[in-house]
């Protein structure tokens, strides 16, 4: 639930620029998060040096590999069909075709997929893709293979992910892997393990050479970016045993946001996703600080009530987060706040779920994430909590929370009228081809009419009118960061 999941991606299979020489076919495509995106990226980049090209053919694909999710148990059914469909046209139209599965449902399901079900005959978690040549070596001599160890290092510092397929304008770049973070309806600290930090040095080369290739915002991702810290490798668990010298040179997110924001100072910058118990004052400050550091923080709240964030094991009280958002109000009294919240968590009462309501009604958060539960095994909610609230139940309770967002959204987009903001064009506006499409600093969808601006242009840009989602405006000229 901590990760944003982008449902026009789901499925989608990622395509590249053909490598001359390069024999075999590939054929990949994501479910989940960013993180997995982003990984998808991470697996070609190295496949594109074992021979491999890319296709959107499966039938002509000699390796089909799905990258998933285990966040949710309707992106498992969705994998699982998938998976299905796959072993259909291997044995109908090519029985030679190798068929993989990457990521956090791989690393849950290993057995399953490998020895009870025999569905796959590849299974890596989200740490071994750097194993997949030694790994496709053992499927070709007509083996097994499995890799799903989970690395107590980053360990994807130095692949540089192929983003062809990408806008050419945005990127994400991975800060942190893994999460330390217990919370009972998550699955990610048992599929992606502890969480360990990625050298500054790395990051910020990464940063450069996207700029180079024209890109002019960077996403940092991580599960939970606001606990970055980097001290020479390591687990951030055992911070404490670091030397003293380790310690009065350790970075942490703040201080990586900096970092990031002196070294390409007309790029502009976003992170996702934060976890409330992490997100402190020096991180408000840094955003504060930097013009290009975008006024908008993705900060899941799960629930409003105490007595359930206690249930979620989530480290933070409602009290806390009032707190955390009067800070970030004060500082920066522009930024747009985003939610992720979950209806009908085992034992919620009407008095939790109203106190959800109420805390959105303090909040006004500019979008959401809304999920009804769903029991997720492997969590610590599915061993030890009864998931004892009826579906209806869940399901009214969903609708009233969408039905206050809906109404928020609206409210906090029709604040930009009358405006002037900075737009990054992305693209062609998906209901007009003679309108872009980009976002403003709160990363709300702008649209407006092309006239001769491009994408990749930061344009200055006049609201005039807006939907609950989107604002609609007209160019008033090019920003100064152009």
């Amino acid at each position: 639930m901590e990760k944003t999941i982008d449902e026009s991606k789901q499925g989608e299979s990622l395509v590249l620029e053909q490598k001359e020489g390069n024999k075999r076919k590939l054929f990949i495509e994501s479910y989940g998060c960013q993180m997995n995106f982003s990984d998808s990226e991470i697996v070609a980049s190295i496949l594109t040096e074992q021979g491999f090209n890319t296709t959107q053919s499966l039938e002509e694909a000699d390796l089909v590999l799905v990258n998933t999710c285990s966040i949710r148990d309707k992106a498992e059914q969705t994998v699982r069909k998938r998976l299905e469909k796959y072993n259909a046209v291997k044995q109908e139209h090519n029985p030679n075709m190798k068929v993989g599965v990457l990521g956090c449902m791989a690393e849950r399901l290993k057995n399953k997929f490998l020895e009870e079900e025999k569905i796959v005959d590849l299974v890596v978690g989200p740490d071994a893709y750097k194993d997949l040549p030694n790994l496709l070596a053992e499927v070709d001599e007509g083996r097994e293979a499995i890799n799903v160890i989970l690395s107590k290092e980053e360990t994807y510092g130095d692949i540089s992910p192929v983003r062809l397929n990408s806008n050419g304008v945005s990127a994400f770049v991975s800060i942190t892997r893994g999460c330390d973070n217990m919370c009972t309806f998550c699955v990610v600290p048992f599929t992606r393990g502890r969480e360990r930090s990625r050298d500054p040095q790395s990051i910020i080369e990464e940063i450069n050479e996207l700029w180079n290739k024209g890109f002019k915002e960077v996403t940092l991702l991580g599960q939970n970016v606001d606990s970055y810290l980097w001290y020479g490798g390591g687990l951030k668990k055992d911070f404490d045993k670091a030397s003293e010298l380790q310690k009065a040179t350790a970075v942490n997110f703040a201080m990586l946001l900096d970092l990031c924001a002196k070294a390409q100072p007309k790029m502009r910058f976003r992170f996702s996703t934060s976890n409330p118990q992490d997100f402190t004052l020096d991180v408000i400050e840094a955003m504060a600080k930097h013009k290009n550091i975008c006024n908008y923080i993705h900060l899941p709240v799960q629930s409003g009530s105490n007595r359930i964030l206690k249930a979620m094991n989530r480290l933070h009280t409602r009290e806390e987060y009032f707190e955390l958002i009067d800070n970030i109000k004060r500082l920066i009294p522009d930024c747009a706040i985003s939610q992720d919240m979950i209806a009908g968590f085992p034992t919620e009462t009407e008095e939790d779920h109203k106190d959800t309501l109420s805390l959105m009604e303090y909040v006004k958060y500019d979008f959401g994430f809304m999920f009804a539960y769903s029991e997720r095994p492997g969590t610590l909610a599915e061993r030890k909590m009864e998931d004892d609230i009826p579906e209806d139940t869940k399901k009214r309770r969903l609708n009233e929370i969408i039905a206050l967002q809906q109404k928020h959204s609206l409210l906090r987009t029709q604040q930009h009228i009358g405006k002037i903001e900075e737009v990054l064009i992305e693209k062609a506006s998906k209901r007009s081809d003679a309108h872009w499409s980009g976002r403003n600093t709160q990363n709300t969808v702008v649209v407006f009419p092309k006239g001769d601006y491009k994408v990749g242009d930061f344009v200055n840009v006049k609201i005039i009118d807006c939907t609950s989602a989107t604002l609609i405006g007209e160019a008033v000229g090019y920003s100064e960061n152009n």
